[in-house]
């Protein structure tokens, strides 16, 4: 074992929150080090964002080919899918990006170790924080037992270890029948059908993505309806969008049982309201997508102190009008899905940059938690921001919407995606943007018009005001936004 070497910063884990928190302290003058003990790039790039990206446009493409090319004077016959190559491409995108994080490292200065952190002591003003270096095999804990490689310090450290799929306790995944989101994303066979628990973001991805290529999908959702952090009206129209797509949907319905052998599963649910109101679904496979969970195994040595809620790491976050995102031990900071909800990426990376900035002592607006996008990447669209209807109803909050349907827009008609809508809420009397809810084409997009108007307290004049482009989905923003003063024009 080497020497302790010693830095301003080092960061656990290289996801989207610990490569971006990393560079950015780099950059301020930090000497760094970024400890992981898997791939650059974290869930995200690995197992998440990007790669499942590509598997959703593919998807998209053979669906258009198939379903909707002859609309467009295309005879698409004889259509085939290569399965491996299809799942292959999005493995070497992951590849590609990896090289590219370890570029930035290199390019900023950042000292990329390799291996599994071990955090024994947080900074006491007399000793700095000291972090072990053990010996890693992918993206797992060995046990203590594992191999000592070095012992680090740092001034501070930055926990950004993010979560990890959530598993039901009576049937755990075995990467064969009963599959996690990491293990749909490259299975080496298209099943022809597959149960999907859970009908948020996650299940609802690969949902589109196997039912275009053929799957048979069956969702069981325990709430009363999918998509349960959208808006109630765009949960609504998703759920119509999906099920003229083909795909079976249980709402309302919690699993009591699932049965695996090696050449399928059956799932048994109950009606949530009526638990003699038994159903069971079989199919090849059954994905769990039920949320994630903290990721912070082997991290702590005993005794150190780091307060948890839920396994989930505590900070100032919750707390302080202006979070330094430290912990309840001096010297230790924790950022992104790790210290809990909302778990999103682009969360992570701004919370990361704040953090590091306020380190290093300088002024920065830092992470507005009342106007976080969220997206999901299927076709149609969904994309939300800031408050829903319930939320303003339920804190008494006078509101004005205007609803916008795609049917009417042009440019939607022009591409063949005229199904779905677009919801400004704004407050009365003075028209301040409190939220949209968008389900369509190019929701994803479009929704960072509405996080800079929230951002920037914008009203709905301002953006009625604002010329947008003609022909674009655009346009759609605008048209809402007349629509809360009754003004709209293509109605």
């Amino acid at each position: 074992m080497s020497s302790e070497r010693h830095f301003d910063l080092i960061v656990i884990g290289s996801g989207p929150g610990g490569y971006v928190g990393a560079i950015r302290a780099a950059q301020m003058g930090m000497k760094v080090a970024c400890i992981d003990r898997d791939k650059l790039g974290g869930v995200c790039l690995n197992w998440g964002c990007i790669p499942s990206k590509a598997l959703l446009h593919g998807a998209e493409i053979y669906n258009e080919a198939i379903n909707h090319g002859e609309a467009w004077g295309i005879h698409a016959n004889d259509v085939t899918v290569d399965w491996g190559a299809f799942i292959g491409r999005s493995r070497k995108i992951t590849e590609q990006l990896n090289g590219g994080v370890g570029f930035l490292f290199k390019k900023n200065g950042v000292e990329h170790i390799q291996g599994h952190a071990h955090i024994l002591s947080g900074n006491d003003g007399l000793n700095p924080c000291k972090v072990e270096v053990r010996e890693a095999t992918g993206d797992y804990y060995n046990g203590d037992g594992s191999t000592v490689l070095e012992i680090v310090t740092a001034d501070r450290v930055l926990i950004a270890t993010g979560a990890k799929p959530r598993e039901l306790p009576f049937a755990p995944c075995n990467a064969n029948t009963i599959i996690n989101s990491s293990d749909a994303m490259t299975l080496s066979e298209r099943p022809e059908s597959l149960i999907i628990i859970g009908s948020g973001a996650i299940g609802m991805e690969f949902a589109y993505v196997y039912n275009a290529f053929g799957t048979k999908v069956t969702i069981i959702e325990m709430l009363d309806r999918i998509l349960p952090a959208e808006d109630d009206e765009i949960s609504k129209l998703a759920l119509r969008a999906f099920k003229k797509q083909g795909m079976t949907i249980h709402t309302g319905a919690a699993v009591q049982n699932i049965e695996a052998t090696d050449s399928g599963v059956t799932v048994t649910f109950a009606d949530v309201n009526d638990e003699t109101k038994v159903q069971t679904e079989s199919g090849d496979k059954v994905l769990i997508a039920i949320g994630v969970g903290p990721r912070a195994d082997g991290l702590f040595a005993d005794g150190l102190g780091v307060e948890l809620e839920h396994g989930f790491i505590n900070t100032d976050a919750k707390s302080a009008q202006e979070p330094t995102y430290q912990t309840s031990v001096k010297g230790i900071y924790a950022i992104g899905d790790i210290i809990g909800a909302p778990l999103l990426a682009h969360v992570a990376s701004e919370e990361a940059v704040t953090c590091v900035e306020r380190m290093a002592g300088h002024h920065t607006f830092g992470v507005d938690y009342a106007a976080i996008p969220g997206c999901t990447y299927t076709s149609p669209q969904i994309a939300s921001i800031g408050k829903s209807e319930q939320q303003l109803s339920d804190e008494g909050i006078e509101y004005t919407k205007g609803v916008y349907s795609l049917k009417a827009h042009g440019k939607a008609i022009a591409v063949g995606s005229a199904d779905g809508v677009v919801k400004l809420l704004a407050s009365k009397p003075y028209g301040e943007i409190l939220g949209a809810h968008i389900i369509g084409e190019d929701a994803s997009e479009l929704i960072a018009e509405i996080g800079l108007a929230i951002r920037l307290e914008a009203t709905v004049e301002d953006i009625i005001s604002t010329m947008h482009a003609h022909p674009t989905m655009a346009e759609s923003i605008h048209e809402a936004a007349l629509g809360t003063e009754d003004r709209m024009i293509h109605n």
